[in-house]
Formats: structure tokens, C-alpha cells, sequence
């Protein structure tokens, strides 16, 4: 049997439901935050090829930096919302109303 990661599969602390839901419902945040933020980004950036009827070259230009600078903005979205949850697992307070388990 292969060991992954240097833990035998006994080792490893199982996640409860609660847990795996969380995990859900943030990763799902992420996305759509992420998808919001980088719409917006591209209707900003690309917007003035409407609204001013833009052709040619400027139009390439316009959609091509939007696109890229959505599709960078998604990214960094999704990767900081994740890393900040997984920073903040089990730092919640212990009851609810307390704000830390100490109180």
C-alpha cells in the first residue's frame, strides 16, 4: 500500500461534515466573488469600446488588457479568499456571543 505524503491513511485526522461544508461554501465564495470582481474589472477596462465606439486596433487593445487583467484579478481572488480561510480554521470563537475562547 502506498503512503501518501509521509502519513499513513490512519494518521491523518478525517474532516467531520461541518467541516467539509465549510470548505464548500467558501470555495464557492471565492469563485463567485472572484467572477463578480473580474467582470466588473473587464467591463471597466473594455467599456470604452461601447460607449465610445472603438475600432481597430484600440479595440483589440482594450478587450485583450481587459481579459488578461480579469483573468489575473479571478485568480488572485480566489487564491487569497482560500488562503485566508485556511489561515483562519479554528481560530472561531468557542461559543457563540465570545469573542475567543478564552472569555
Amino acid at each position: 500500500m502506498e503512503n501518501h505524503g509521509g502519513r499513513s491513511p490512519a494518521a491523518r485526522p478525517r474532516r467531520t461534515q461541518a467541516e467539509r461544508d465549510a470548505i464548500t461554501v467558501e470555495i464557492g465564495y471565492a469563485l463567485c466573488s472572484a467572477a463578480l470582481a473580474a467582470a466588473l474589472l473587464f467591463g471597466a477596462v473594455a467599456g470604452p469600446v461601447f460607449a465610445f465606439g472603438l475600432a481597430g486596433g484600440a479595440r483589440r487593445t482594450l478587450f485583450a488588457s481587459g481579459a488578461v487583467a480579469a483573468a489575473v484579478l479571478f485568480v488572485a481572488r480566489v487564491v487569497s479568499v482560500l488562503v485566508r480561510f485556511g489561515r483562519g480554521a479554528g481560530s472561531q470563537p468557542s461559543q457563540p456571543g465570545r469573542t475567543s475562547p478564552d472569555s
